[in-house]
């Protein structure tokens, strides 16, 4: 999946695509165990790299919102205080 697709899902949206290719990762890596060839040599790594880029936008948008609540906490903090 291209990154531009990925920003414009929702957090739901982008938590299930998530749980979706990991179970997909889980059905080609059991496929190697056995021993069967894969369909594509590399649709492993692509799975992985897809999974990593959703994670990536996941904990960007988490620790942005933690950014700015942490804005808007330090603000109503120096509202707060007493002028010396």
């Amino acid at each position: 999946m291209k990154i531009k697709d990925l920003r414009n899902m929702s957090e739901s949206e982008l938590r299930k695509n998530l749980a979706d290719l990991k179970v997909e990762l889980m059905k080609h890596n059991a496929q190697v165990a056995i021993g069967t060839a894969p369909k594509s040599p590399g649709l492993i790594r692509k799975t992985k790299k897809s999974i990593a880029r959703i994670l990536t936008l996941l904990h960007q948008r988490s620790s942005q919102q933690e950014k700015t609540g942490a804005v808007a906490n330090n603000k109503k903090q120096m509202e707060g205080r007493s002028k010396l």
